[in-house]
C-alpha cells in the first residue's frame, strides 16, 4: 500500500510539473507553477499559473475541483503563497476549500512566502509534505529562483553556427546556416522564455522581428530586448515599428541622449538606463534591471559581441548550440568574438545535458560546469 501511494504521489507530481512547464515564458513575474488535486485516487482538479501570472495554479485547480476538493490531496510544484498581492493567498484558498493534504515539491525562495505558506497550512490542520521531486522542481523554477536569489534572470545563450563556430560569411551572409528543423527548435526555445535579447549590431545587420513564429505556442507576446548602449537602432526598424503591438525594451547607457530616448518612447518602446560598461553597458547591471522588472528567463541570441560579453562576465547559465554540418573557415564571422582568454583555466566551462539531431543539424544543450552552475 505504501509503495502504491508513493508511486501515485510521484505520478501526480510529475503531472503537476508538466502542467507548470506549459506556462514557461508566459507567467513572469510569477513562477510557472502546476497543481493537481486528487481525491480517492481520481484527479478532480488541474491548474497552472495563467498567462500574465494570474490566476495562480492552485486557484485554477480548486475552481475545477469545486466541492470535490474537500478532503483531497493537492500536489503543487512550489510552496503556496501566503501573502496578499494582486490575489488572495493560495494557502488560504486551499484551507478554505477543505484540502486535507498538500504535497509540495520545493519551498518558495521569496522572503514574503518562504516557509510561511507551509506553516499556515499546518496551523490549519492540513497534512503537509515537502521535497517530492525537489530537484526537478528547482530546475523547472530556475528562472524564478534566479530572479529572487541572484537578482538576475536565468540566461540561456543560443548560438547557431557551422562546425567551426562561424555565423556569417566574410560578406555578412548568414541566412540560413541551419535548416528548417533547427529553426523550429529555436522558436520552441523562444516560446519558453520571457524575453529575447540581442545586440544592436544584430538589429542593424538583420532588421529582425524577434517573434515566436510557432502557431499557438504563446498567448503572451515575447518581450524583445536590445542591448543598445547609444540607441543606434533605427527608428524605422521592424522592431520599433511593431513596438505598439509586441513589447520592445532597449538597454541603454544612463547618459544616453535624452531626445533620442524620447523618440523611442514615443514609438511605444521602453528605454532602460544602465550603468556604462567596457563595450557599452554593464550587462550584469542590465540583467539586474530586467529582474527588477519581473523578468525570470532570458534567451540571448547574439551576435558575436554580445555572446562574448555575456561569457566574459560569467552571465551565461545555459548554452543551446545548434551546429550545421558545414565548415566556413577563419574569414567568417565568429559565433563568439574574442574576450581576452589567455589561460585555459580561465575559460567558462559547461557540461553537456542533451543532444538532439534536427535533420542534418545537431542541437547540444549545456549547463554551467559544477561550481558555476545555477542548480
Amino acid at each position: 500500500m505504501a509503495t502504491n501511494m508513493a508511486d501515485e504521489d510521484l505520478a501526480h507530481m510529475r503531472a503537476a510539473l508538466a502542467l507548470g512547464a506549459r506556462g514557461l515564458g508566459e507567467t513572469w513575474p510569477n513562477p510557472a507553477v502546476g497543481c493537481v488535486i486528487v481525491r480517492a485516487g481520481r484527479v478532480v482538479g488541474r491548474g497552472r499559473t495563467a498567462s500574465g501570472g494570474r490566476p495562480h495554479a492552485e486557484t485554477e485547480a480548486l475552481a475545477m475541483a469545486g466541492g470535490a476538493a474537500r478532503g483531497a490531496t493537492a500536489y503543487v510544484t512550489l510552496e503556496p503563497c501566503s501573502h496578499h498581492g494582486h490575489t488572495p493567498p493560495c494557502a488560504d484558498a486551499l484551507i478554505s476549500a477543505g484540502i486535507g493534504r498538500v504535497v509540495v515539491a520545493v519551498a518558495d525562495p521569496d522572503a514574503r512566502v518562504s516557509g510561511q505558506g507551509l506553516a499556515r497550512l499546518r496551523e490549519a490542520g492540513v497534512l503537509v509534505e515537502t521535497g517530492l521531486l525537489a530537484d526537478a522542481a528547482k530546475a523547472a523554477h530556475a528562472g524564478f529562483f534566479s530572479r529572487i536569489e541572484r537578482s538576475r534572470p536565468l540566461l540561456t545563450l543560443k548560438l547557431a553556427s557551422t562546425l567551426d563556430g562561424r555565423i556569417a560569411t566574410r560578406t555578412g551572409q548568414s541566412q540560413w546556416i541551419t535548416g528548417v528543423a533547427a529553426r523550429r527548435a529555436a522558436h520552441r526555445l523562444r516560446a519558453t522564455h520571457d524575453a529575447i535579447l540581442v545586440g544592436a549590431g544584430t538589429v542593424l545587420a538583420d532588421n529582425p522581428r524577434l517573434t515566436c513564429r510557432l502557431t499557438g505556442a504563446r498567448q503572451r507576446p515575447l518581450l524583445r530586448v536590445i542591448a543598445d548602449s547609444h540607441l543606434r537602432t533605427k527608428l524605422t526598424s521592424a522592431l520599433v515599428a511593431t513596438a505598439g503591438q509586441e513589447p520592445l525594451w532597449l538597454l541603454a547607457r544612463e547618459d544616453v541622449d535624452a531626445d533620442r530616448a524620447r523618440a523611442f518612447t514615443a514609438a511605444g518602446a521602453r528605454v532602460i538606463g544602465c550603468r556604462p560598461g567596457p563595450l557599452g553597458i554593464d550587462l550584469a547591471d542590465a540583467l539586474r534591471r530586467l529582474a527588477d522588472a519581473g523578468i525570470t528567463r532570458v534567451l540571448a541570441e547574439g551576435g558575436g559581441q554580445l555572446a562574448a560579453s555575456l561569457l566574459r562576465d560569467d552571465l551565461v547559465d545555459r548554452l543551446a548550440w545548434f551546429h550545421a554540418p558545414s565548415v566556413m573557415g577563419g574569414d567568417g564571422y565568429a559565433a563568439v568574438r574574442g574576450f581576452g582568454i589567455a589561460a585555459l583555466s580561465d575559460m567558462p566551462g559547461f557540461v553537456p545535458e542533451a543532444c538532439q539531431d534536427l535533420g542534418a543539424d545537431r542541437l547540444m544543450v549545456l549547463r554551467r560546469r559544477e561550481g558555476r552552475e545555477l542548480v
